[in-house]
């Protein structure tokens, strides 16, 4: 952290605090829900189907506003201020979701929590033009990602030992639950706080500020030209498919294991082993960006996830699911971290919250397809490896996308 700015130093650190929440949405948040729907008689591939189908809600939430609000923040200078509403909307909603007995209700609060976390991110990504410039961005992006990682291990172990020692302690699984998601929620606040007193918007769009009337107006004139730039339209038709996947992974991961048979403490320690291992290989593929391409990277990262995929239909085994986890850990951090640099080196960066708001639907819209994917293939075929083996596809479909943006951009400068 010592070659950041202060400011840049500031802005890693709200993944730090964010990927809390992001690791408790992977491990025990499915877990806890799908114990609560179990004591209410709702069937594993079912509830698994529910989860999903939570998550594309949030997703689809975060991509409708994610424009509108990105617009109103490039003009008005009010990122900060949004950044602020949604950050407190999460974790005011993190904290609660111990509080809630029923499955139904943990669903909704859930979703509130990660709707204001997923929004958050439109403001925070959009803030990366006024925190760094383009010579730093892949690095200053990765570093996001891999102290996001490591730092997210400090709470995850002590809410951790709070729920495998419950019995011990008398607290109760229900109860030290509660707990680790207050801690949780605290954790990603507090860390935020040097953001937010630090951070100011430098990077504004000038053009006269217009009602709410005609921001919807703006933005489909954004949307054609996004789609007259050939580099940037197929950079995000191929991040859609192939973040689809990486997405719905994350999201999944947990509530897949169980359904194919491995133990609460197995898949929570594999997917802790996750963060550990992704904090070195992001640092890597950020520090690889300086010799190489960051989209002949992200085609590696591609090619990685794909045979995770192809890996994980037959598994079955605890081992398995630990290797598993290894191998999504070398290109986790590094394809989102890479993505996101990318593109905020091919926008304008006076537009950058808008464009960073179709940013999200794409990605976030990857992320509702892929769940409801995954949704309706478990329920159809009763068993999610159904999901699995669509999600697969989407990553070839991704890279040729890629690749054409490549060719798009490279005919455009000469």
């Amino acid at each position: 952290m010592n070659k950041l700015t202060p400011l840049e130093r500031s802005w890693v650190l709200y993944d730090v605090g964010n990927s809390a929440f992001v690791m408790m949405t992977s491990t025990i948040m499915p877990i806890f829900f799908k114990n609560l729907a179990s004591a209410a008689n709702v069937a594993d591939h079912n509830s698994t189907a529910w989860w999903s189908y939570a998550t594309a809600v949030c997703t689809l939430l975060v991509a409708i506003l994610g424009p509108v609000l990105g617009g109103i923040a490039d003009r008005r200078r009010w990122k900060k201020p949004l950044f602020t509403a949604f950050l407190l909307l999460g974790c005011l909603c993190c904290a609660l979701l111990g509080a809630m007995g029923s499955w139904l209700a943990f669903l909704l609060v859930f979703i509130l929590a990660k709707s204001g976390f997923s929004a958050s991110l439109v403001f925070y990504d959009s803030m990366l033009p006024d925190v760094t410039d383009d010579s730093r961005v892949d690095m200053v992006s990765s570093k996001g990602y891999a102290w996001g990682y490591l730092g997210s291990c400090i709470p995850f172990v002590a809410c951790l030992g709070l729920v495998l020692t419950a019995e011990q302690t008398g607290l109760g699984t229900a109860r030290a639950t509660a707990i680790a998601f207050v801690i949780t929620a605290l954790w990603w606040f507090l860390i935020t706080v040097p953001l937010l007193r630090s951070y100011r918007q430098t990077h504004c769009d000038h053009s006269q500020r217009e009602g709410a009337q005609n921001y919807l107006r703006r933005l489909w004139n954004t949307l054609k030209e996004i789609r007259g730039n050939k580099q940037v339209y197929l950079f995000l038709l191929g991040f859609f498919f192939y973040i689809d996947g990486v997405y719905t992974i994350i999201d999944m991961a947990t509530s897949y294991g169980k359904d194919v048979g491995i133990g609460d403490t197995d898949l929570v320690l594999a997917l802790l082993l996750t963060q550990v291992v992704a904090f070195p290989f992001s640092l890597l593929f950020g520090r690889l960006a300086r010799r190489f391409r960051t989209e002949n990277l992200l085609q590696v990262c591609i090619g990685g996830y794909f045979f995770v995929t192809i890996f994980a239909l037959q598994l079955d085994k605890a081992w398995e699911f630990w290797f598993l986890a290894v191998c999504v850990a070398v290109f986790q951090g590094a394809i989102q971290a890479l993505s996101r640099s990318c593109f905020t080196k091919i926008i304008p960066k006076d537009k950058a919250g808008e464009y960073f708001g179709f940013f999200d639907i794409f990605g976030k819209g990857a992320s509702f397809f892929g769940a409801v994917l995954m949704g309706v293939s478990t329920q159809l075929f009763s068993t999610s490896k159904a999901g699995v083996v669509a999600l697969a596809l989407l990553f070839p479909l991704g890279l040729v996308l890629l690749r054409r943006s490549m060719a798009a951009g490279e005919k455009k400068t000469t």
